[in-house]
């Protein structure tokens, strides 16, 4: 009796064994975990987050790396929300913060410019991930839900990794497929 018990409590069987880890803030993720993620990524990179704006700062050479991914095949995205648009408005006065939402935004945009056309990278604007942001690279993915009025990185995040059809990470990343269909082509990027 108490050893299947036991089993269960150290051993992941169910949705929950596809969760690497959990961090109670984003921020409390490591940026080497980060680096490591996004250089070990072969296929695709996806930045479903609303501004993505902190990924400039936290990861050296971002662009050069982003581009040599997708010089190699590797399909780099980013959905951003429109800076200009109602969601993106409310969001603003609700944080009440100086670096202001469209500014984050208009940072990510501004570093895809400066990258210039290159094949394989891509932004879509979408405001219907406000409350959610989705980091995905090949099978693996960090995903922060976003708490009331906190800021990304005031709010916990979920490292997943892919194990088999229809878990966590297939359902976040069915979402994240949605948005993309569902976005515009984000002018400025």
């Amino acid at each position: 009796m108490l050893w299947p018990r036991a089993i269960r409590s150290a051993v992941k069987i169910g949705p929950e064994r596809e969760i690497v880890t959990a961090y109670p803030y984003r921020n409390a993720c490591p940026t080497s975990v980060w680096g490591q993620l996004i250089d070990s990524a072969s296929e695709n990179i996806t930045f479903a987050g609303y501004t993505n704006y902190f990924l400039w700062q936290e990861q050296s050479r971002l662009s050069e790396r982003l581009k040599a991914k997708a010089s190699a095949g590797c399909s780099v995205r980013f959905l951003v929300g429109d800076p200009d648009s109602d969601v993106t408005r409310r969001r603003e006065e609700i944080e009440g913060v100086p670096l202001t939402v469209g500014t984050r935004i208009r940072i990510t945009l501004d570093a895809l410019q400066k990258m210039g056309d290159i094949p394989g990278v891509e932004a879509r604007f979408s405001d219907e991930h406000i409350a959610l942001s989705v980091f995905s690279f090949d099978d693996e993915m960090l995903v922060t839900p976003h708490l009331s009025s906190l800021l990304g990185h005031e709010s916990p995040m979920l490292h997943l990794r892919r194990l088999g059809d229809d878990g966590l990470y297939d359902r976040f990343a069915g979402h994240v497929a949605a948005l993309w269909e569902g976005g515009r082509p984000a002018h400025g990027s």
